[in-house]
């Protein structure tokens, strides 16, 4: 059974709306639900699932680039994806402002093309660095030259190769970068209305930060599609121990080579008998000449020896191991 109202609480409740103290719609809009606009004459052909698993990919991406690039700047780089969306292609180019770096590139054996673009300020601060600078943007921005270009490409084929690996659980890709466009009005690949994703990656190179988009139509993925999805995704990349890394490690570490040293003995003198010392003169050491030497592999005493000779070189002869790790 439902509560009832005394007759004082009725009028106490009148007197609060009169005065405007309650408002009897307060409260309906936790209940309303949000509703979405959707453009049938332009169907988003993206879900929510190829986004996110986009999202995963390049996240695998960005790791690849905080990792590599540094070898060529010399410098510390920061990548984060910052979030995946579905925009018509005349959306992203719209909001392209000139001059800008695009990459046009060949995303073979995939039909038709992708876009990297570089924001203009990460673009100045990697020829700065790439010329011995501190990597600093300009102040105010102008066209690129040919030489300033020209060192962009170095560092987007580098970006380019790269995005084979996080694809190799799609496709096997070739991509190659074809060509750079500083003004947007020459990379129209795609019709205007064409579907695409925009990946947005934050960079930060040293104290300099800028964003990285990646505009993939959806025509380019389309026979791929059914492939971008989590579930896909994440049976491909179980990993398999084949026991080939292994045996690569232990190729490698078998070839290392580590300093080994056998201690004759130790001494202490002072200053200035090290300086007054002559050919000839004896140097008393903490060991006798039947005591066994210690021998260190790097700085970890390993093994005791008795010292002797071995053709025309000085040697020593191993007695024991000692086990102290």
């Amino acid at each position: 059974m439902s509560d009832v109202l005394s007759q004082n609480e009725i009028d106490n409740l009148l007197s609060a709306l009169s005065s405007g103290e309650f408002d009897p719609t307060e409260g309906d809009s936790a209940d309303e639900k949000q509703v979405k606009d959707y453009d049938f004459a332009r169907p988003s052909k993206f879900s929510k699932e190829h986004l996110r698993t986009l999202v995963f990919i390049f996240e695998h991406y960005a790791r690849l680039l905080s990792t590599n690039l540094p070898v060529y700047l010399r410098k510390n780089v920061q990548v984060e994806v910052m979030h995946s969306e579905a925009v018509t292609y005349q959306e992203f180019s719209n909001s392209l402002s000139n001059p800008v770096l695009l990459g046009v590139i060949n995303f073979a054996p995939l039909e038709g093309n992708i876009i990297m673009e570089i924001a203009s300020g990460l673009g100045y601060a990697i020829v700065d660095r790439m010329l011995g600078g501190e990597g600093q943007p300009m102040e105010k921005a102008r066209d690129f030259t040919e030489i300033e270009l020209t060192i962009i490409e170095r560092i987007m084929v580098v970006c380019t190769n790269l995005l084979v690996e996080p694809w190799s659980s799609v496709q096997q890709l070739e991509p190659m970068l074809e060509r750079i466009e500083t003004n947007s009005q020459f990379a129209q690949f795609v019709t205007p209305n064409e579907m695409t994703s925009i990946i947005t990656m934050n960079i930060k190179v040293g104290d300099v930060e800028g964003l990285m988009n990646l505009c993939i139509p959806f025509a380019t993925l389309e026979p791929v599609i059914d492939k971008v999805n989590t579930k896909y995704w994440y049976s491909t990349n179980q990993v398999k121990d084949d026991g080939v890394f292994r045996e690569v490690l232990e190729d490698s570490l078998r070839n290392a080579k580590i300093p080994v040293r056998a201690i004759m003995g130790k001494s202490a003198i002072s200053v200035n008998d090290f300086i007054h010392l002559q050919p000839g003169d004896i140097i008393k050491v903490n060991t006798r000449v039947e005591d066994q030497l210690d021998v260190y592999v790097g700085n970890i005493r390993k093994f005791s020896a008795i010292p002797g000779a071995f053709e025309d070189s000085y040697a020593v002869k191993i007695k024991s191991i000692y086990r102290e790790e």
